[in-house]
């Protein structure tokens, strides 16, 4: 029996059982790069000290950390009293 395009069913299921073989190889080697691609400690294995000094500076900035110790540093003596002075910034006990 023939299709409408000119090919038996024969036919057809061989090339329905050649593309399943295909695809089956497709996602075996998807898999295989999936796991090369996501292989973190492998790419950071020689930049480790970089890249925490980098995160830790993100979190650092992203936390306030700048404005934080800037109101810290350049509190004037509106409370407590002054422990240490250098030029116009001071430390401030709050007792």
């Amino acid at each position: 029996m023939e299709t409408h395009n000119g090919r038996t069913t024969e036919q057809v299921r061989e090339d329905i059982e050649n593309e399943r073989e295909r695809l089956s190889s497709a996602v075996d080697d998807l898999r295989a790069g999936i796991d090369k691609a996501t292989d973190i400690g492998a790419k950071l294995e020689g930049k480790l000290p970089i890249a925490t000094a980098a995160a830790l500076g993100a979190g650092f900035i992203l936390a306030g950390g700048i404005g934080a110790t800037m109101r810290l540093l350049m509190r004037r003596g509106r409370e407590g009293r002054t422990k240490a002075r250098f030029g116009p910034f001071s430390l401030i006990d709050r007792d």
